[in-house]
């Protein structure tokens, strides 16, 4: 990957519209199609993603790709156990209402992108955190947004897997402590994107209207 991913001349990129991009991005299950993504795009995915803005310039990300075959299966395995724990613990009218959610797309994306947060990076001494510690963790979480919205201006799905437990994940994949793991993406080609997102579609919960999230002043 190229040391100027932040660079504004880097590889050339796809026209789309910030706006564009964050109406288009999805939590996408069922829709990849398990084509390979070209390495140029993947570098510029991880290269939105490395851009972020983090506490004190921390930069507490690491990006784990993992193709392996067997790593997707066995871990596509933990989450679905993961699933049925949720699915047993409604009750029966939400239910009814979970049971044709699709909740992954792990082995269908072909690919999973893993974001670790390392709250050591930088030392103790994290000008930013000082008073809200959250703020290292709320960075990694930037870097994800910023990597979920140039999957969409590449055409490219990204679902977050959040069914599995954490000392798991850790132990698969070998991450050391004291970095965590804070999502597994399934990153791959879809045949497309939902106009609705699904747990609207199923009937989950609806989105609040922008009006009921809008206070002035005071809450």
């Amino acid at each position: 990957m190229t040391e100027s991913v932040c660079s504004p001349e880097t590889n050339p990129e796809p026209a789309l519209s910030v706006y564009d991009a964050i109406r288009r991005r999805r939590d996408v299950r069922a829709e990849f199609t398990g084509e390979p993504i070209a390495a140029d795009v993947l570098d510029r995915i991880l290269g939105a993603a490395h851009c972020a803005p983090s506490v004190g310039n921390t930069q507490p990300w690491d990006f784990v790709v993992v193709r392996d075959t067997e790593t997707l299966t066995t871990f596509a395995d933990h989450v679905a156990g993961a699933r049925r724990r949720f699915a047993d613990s409604l009750p029966e009218d939400r239910k009814k209402t979970f049971d044709p959610i699709k909740i992954e797309g792990i082995c269908e994306s072909g690919m999973g992108i893993v974001v670790t947060y390392d709250r050591s990076r930088g030392g103790e001494h994290i000008l930013g955190r000082h008073t809200v510690d959250d703020t290292g963790l709320f960075s990694a979480v930037l870097a994800i947004q910023n990597l979920w919205l140039a999957a969409a201006a590449e055409n490219v799905g990204v679902g977050w897997v959040s069914f599995y437990d954490e000392p798991y994940l850790t132990e698969l994949l070998g991450i050391p402590d004291p970095v965590r793991p804070i999502a597994w993406l399934c990153v791959g080609k879809v045949a497309e994107f939902q106009q609705v997102p699904d747990l609207e579609r199923f009937g989950w919960r609806g989105r609040r209207p922008l009006a009921d999230a809008v206070h002035l002043e005071k809450f």
